[in-house]
């Protein structure tokens, strides 16, 4: 496998020219992806570097030159996180689970498991290797997760932990309640404070970071297509979660540095890089999703990602003249089941799912009005709505680079590791 350099995702003058946004002309953008693979059996994961390169620095330029750290649920190809962090903007990785940071720390020398952990084995090699614990660090939001680890080893027979604090992100809302996710119990500023009070006299654990995920800001669209009053009750609650969010967290971060030296305050995701950024408590930002450009993404006011990643399905069946059915399809997202979790179908233009099967795990039937073309054997590409799902499937992705293939990357999966 060549490996995919930080040259190859540099925006070099030429780059620059000759990235002049071909995804936007659908009947250029995808029959290149399809002649470009047309030689591989589907399932066919596509990566295009020129959308990829897009992606990379249009989200250092929403950072507004704060570093970026590489969610890495939402890729889990290594060769493109390691990509990532040869690119100047980018610095450590927000993992999702301890082993996976393990796994990762052989080349990568700062991981934040972005949630706590009870991987006892993990914490354990974690807590014996020198090179681990100076490389890795671990989420807490209460005293019972560092029990855990000392029942696991006790600290007089382990390196020192390194901790980050997670402070809950959400909105209580007036009227409306709780926005956001479920994450941490600690809320107020005078919470985070007290529970860095305590770490710092727990032996064996060091206090060098803190969290929190605005997902009410982040993950939610604020101009989701054919809905307009949703996008502009969404766009009024981000207006008033985030300065709420931006006094409350610059008190804890204040309350939690009157204990510890933090080296660092994490923030934010694909769709808050703007304001997360402009928070003067934050040091850096953590984003994925955007890289890959799932459609997800389609449904916000101030940015349009590239659809770099997709995947392609075969035709094998029309079971009538006004449907054909495709071979599975149905790599659907986490979150509230709803439509906007399935995978769009972006090629040929003009098809549709039906309400009563949508995407399949083994079938996705599809009308419309050029379903009419449709043979068995042709190529329908979809685009997927986060990031990680794709990777969750395919061995590999194939990235093409002026419409031939230039590498195949292997996504987790295909290296044999399943985290999560």
């Amino acid at each position: 496998m060549v490996d995919l350099s930080m040259s190859q995702l540099s925006m070099t003058a030429s780059a620059k020219a000759t990235d002049a946004a071909p995804w936007a002309t659908p009947s250029r953008y995808w029959p290149a992806l399809t002649a470009a693979t047309a030689h591989l059996d589907a399932p066919v994961g596509a990566l295009h570097l020129g959308a990829l390169r897009h992606n990379a620095h249009d989200m250092l330029r929403r950072a507004n030159g704060m570093p970026i750290r590489v969610a890495s649920k939402s890729i889990r190809v290594r060769s493109v996180i390691e990509a990532l962090l040869r690119l100047p903007g980018y610095h450590g990785v927000l993992a999702y689970t301890l082993a996976e940071a393990i796994w990762l720390a052989d080349t990568v020398d700062d991981i934040v498991v972005g949630y706590p952990t009870a991987e006892r084995g993990s914490i354990r090699r974690l807590a014996t290797d020198p090179q681990l614990a100076g490389r890795i660090t671990l989420m807490v939001d209460s005293i019972a997760q560092l029990d855990l680890v000392d029942a696991v080893i006790a600290p007089t027979e382990r390196e020192p932990i390194r901790i980050a604090l997670e402070l809950d992100a959400s909105w209580n809302a007036p009227l409306l309640g709780h926005l956001g996710v479920r994450r941490s119990p600690v809320y107020e500023p005078a919470d985070a404070g007290a529970l860095a009070a305590y770490i710092a006299t727990r032996p064996g654990f060091r206090l060098v970071g803190m969290m929190g995920y605005e997902a009410q800001i982040a993950g939610v669209t604020n101009r989701p297509a054919g809905k307009p009053v949703d996008g502009a009750v969404n766009r009024w609650m981000q207006s008033r979660s985030m300065p709420e969010l931006v006094e409350r967290r610059t008190r804890a971060v204040a309350a939690v540095r009157e204990h510890a030296d933090l080296e660092f305050v994490n923030g934010g995701g694909t769709g808050s890089l703007e304001a997360t950024s402009a928070d003067p408590s934050v040091t850096e930002v953590a984003a994925g999703s955007g890289l890959f450009g799932g459609h997800l993404f389609d449904g916000y006011a101030h940015f349009t990602p590239a659809p770099a990643a997709a995947f392609a399905m075969d035709v094998v069946r029309r079971p009538s003249a006004h449907h054909a059915t495709i071979l599975g399809g149905g790599w659907v997202a986490s979150g509230p089941p709803a439509p906007d979790r399935l995978p769009r179908i972006v090629w040929p233009e003009g098809l549709e799912m039906l309400p009563r099967e949508a995407a399949g795990e083994v079938q996705t039937p599809v009308t419309g009005p050029t379903v009419a073309r449709l043979r068995a054997g042709d190529r329908v590409w979809f685009r997927h709505t986060k990031s990680g799902e794709l990777s969750e499937h395919l061995n590999e992705f194939q990235l093409v680079d002026d419409d031939r293939i230039v590498d195949a990357l292997p996504t987790y999966r295909g290296e044999g590791k399943v985290f999560l």
